[in-house]
């Protein structure tokens, strides 16, 4: 994967999450959740958002329940645009 080494040289380096599996049914996918906080626009109090990214799994290596990392890349499938670069934590 020589994506990871360019994004130092990109003008508008590649977003990168850190999430839970949720499902890993689908050949070649999985479905993360990623949790973000955010202050509320009027009440100022935090509030937890959760997103559900379509993330390209190649080698079918991490499984539900463990944190993995992941990274913004071109579209690969109706709803891919994210691709795994690594298991930061397996499920116990």
């Amino acid at each position: 994967m020589s994506d990871a080494n360019n994004d130092v040289e990109r003008p508008n380096p590649r977003k990168v999450r850190e999430g839970i599996v949720v499902s890993d049914k689908m050949n070649q996918t999985l479905v993360v959740a990623v949790n973000e906080r955010v202050s509320h626009a009027r009440y100022g109090k935090t509030v937890q958002r959760t997103k559900k990214l379509y993330v390209h799994d190649a080698g079918n290596e991490a499984k539900v329940g463990d944190r993995v990392r992941v990274q913004e890349t071109r579209p690969l499938s109706k709803l891919k645009r994210w691709r795994l670069t690594e298991v930061v934590e397996r499920a116990r």
